[in-house]
């Protein structure tokens, strides 16, 4: 049934139409209202929906109509749109313009209007600004006035400050599970395996999310939530991977099966040396 269309009520029908009689109030009363749209999000989050929805702009695609039907959605040739999947349509914008930082597909330097994203994506622009706006306040874009966001690119010594940055948040978390752990958990050594392996396909989508889901999985040994958020935002805004070369990816994915290897040793000597080499620390 269309998002705000008629309810059928078979006892109104019955007695000549709906809306008729005391059955029908009822059936109307009980009726729930239509959520409000505005620029086709619902308050809520959600899209607006098809046509009747109150308020979805004409011609809006709701996400699910890109991915069910083949060849909809080019914003322009060799551009599809990337069909969205998860609940909330905002949270399925933010993930996609990730992966789109991550693969390099939004280049550092260039300046992004929402409605040309939405256009690609297949939705409105409120959720694409909520997202934009999002990334700007973890230091990934930076709003430009009357024209959209521009991908922000780190400078060496910008890099290089958030590398020690995470280097001091994590190092001494690192060094205290070495020296207290009992056994590292079963499920550490297939993420750094899985690391290696999409480094090794090549994939920098995939590697940089492996990347950032292995340290959050070690910070999260440290039982410190906000710890390992912290963490997670200044890895997102270091820009991983930081290396940029498939041989490089490689070599750094290498090092998470070092550090493990460190801890369960409890060697803190082994552990400074690959961590500061795996975060880009050069001092």
């Amino acid at each position: 049934m269309a998002a705000g269309g008629p309810v059928r009520n078979v006892t109104d029908s019955a007695r000549g139409g709906p809306g008729t009689g005391e059955a029908g109030s009822r059936a109307a009363a009980a009726r729930p209202p239509v959520p409000e749209v505005v620029d086709g999000v619902t308050p809520d989050g959600e899209s607006g929906g098809g046509p009747g929805a109150g308020g979805a702009r004409p011609g809006a695609v709701h996400p699910a109509d890109v991915a069910r039907e083949p060849g909809r959605g080019q914003d322009h040739p060799g551009h599809a749109r990337t069909p969205l999947r998860r609940t909330s349509v905002r949270g399925q914008v933010l993930d996609a313009l990730r992966a789109a930082l991550d693969s390099g597909e939004l280049e550092p330097g260039r300046v992004y209007s929402a409605p040309a994203l939405a256009e690609r994506y297949g939705v409105s622009a409120t959720p694409v600004r909520e997202a934009m706006q999002r990334l700007a306040a973890e230091g990934a874009v930076e709003t430009v006035p009357n024209r959209g966001f521009r991908v922000l690119a780190r400078t060496p010594a910008e890099a290089s400050a958030l590398a020690e940055v995470l280097l001091l948040i994590e190092l001494p978390v690192l060094t205290r599970l070495a020296a207290t752990l009992p056994a590292l958990p079963p499920g550490l050594r297939p993420l750094a395996e899985r690391s290696r392996e999409l480094a090794a396909a090549g994939d920098r989508t995939a590697y940089a999310e492996a990347d950032r889901a292995f340290h959050r999985a070690l910070l999260d040994l440290h039982g410190n939530p906000q710890l390992t958020q912290v963490a997670d935002a200044v890895h997102r805004r270091a820009g991983s991977p930081r290396a940029r070369t498939a041989q490089s990816w490689a070599e750094e994915a290498a090092q998470h099966s070092a550090l493990l290897d460190a801890i369960e040793r409890a060697d803190a000597a082994m552990l400074s040396t690959v961590l500061r080499s795996h975060l880009g620390v050069r001092s």
